[in-house]
């Protein structure tokens, strides 16, 4: 072999040693994706035990669909005025709503005595897919079945799916697109848009 080949051959394998070493760098600092609730609902219902009583109606209705639509939807977030709110926009077909679905299992539960949490299923051709969607990915919160999208564009100003909207106490509003990888990013993200920004009420 040539002085050539051997500087070729050594260089080759140094490439394929950092590769591995960034791969596992990369797997050992990536956070692991949220894991589904293992919580029974009479678990559930005993951590949310307490609520306020404008939080505990929405864990009465956990997981159901509700109608009514964009009206329904602004009536409840009237109710709900100086109390942190989390909206969730989301559809039975949309992949990366499936993706975050165990971070909003996990997040509405530890945060739910002080946090609203609330779904739109958007532009969500099937009330019985959304149905069955739900009975596999069990929130602690009901959503509001948006046939038409109209709910979604105007809650989220977004056509996109999944989107998540923040509200603290005073009623300033953050909007993100995409799916949360993690509840440690998601409960990140309540604490500086709901919980910790001006305004915000303090307890339960």
């Amino acid at each position: 072999m040539t002085v050539r080949r051997v500087v070729i051959a050594c260089g080759g394998l140094a490439v394929a040693v950092l590769l591995v070493v960034g791969l596992v760098q990369l797997a050992e600092t990536s956070p692991a994706p949220s894991r589904p609730s293992s919580l029974t609902a009479a678990q559930v219902r005993a951590r949310l035990a307490g609520s306020p009583p404008e939080l505990a109606s929405l864990h009465a209705q956990a997981g159901e669909l509700l109608g009514g639509g964009l009206g329904a939807l602004r009536a409840r977030l009237a109710a709900l005025a100086g109390r942190p709110v989390v909206i969730n926009k989301w559809a039975s077909w949309c992949g990366p709503c499936r993706s975050e679905f165990p971070a909003f299992q996990n997040a509405s539960v530890a945060q739910g005595r002080r946090v609203a949490f609330i779904g739109i299923d958007s532009d969500d051709t099937s009330a019985a897919a959304a149905s069955a969607f739900l009975r596999s990915y069990p929130v602690s919160y009901p959503s509001y079945y948006d046939h038409s999208g109209q709910a979604g564009l105007a809650i989220t100003d977004s056509s996109f799916t999944p989107v998540t909207v923040f509200y603290d106490g005073a009623g300033h509003v953050y909007i993100r697109q995409g799916p949360y990888p993690t509840r440690a990013k998601l409960e990140a993200d309540i604490s500086r848009y709901a919980l910790d920004a001006p305004g915000r009420l303090s307890g339960g």
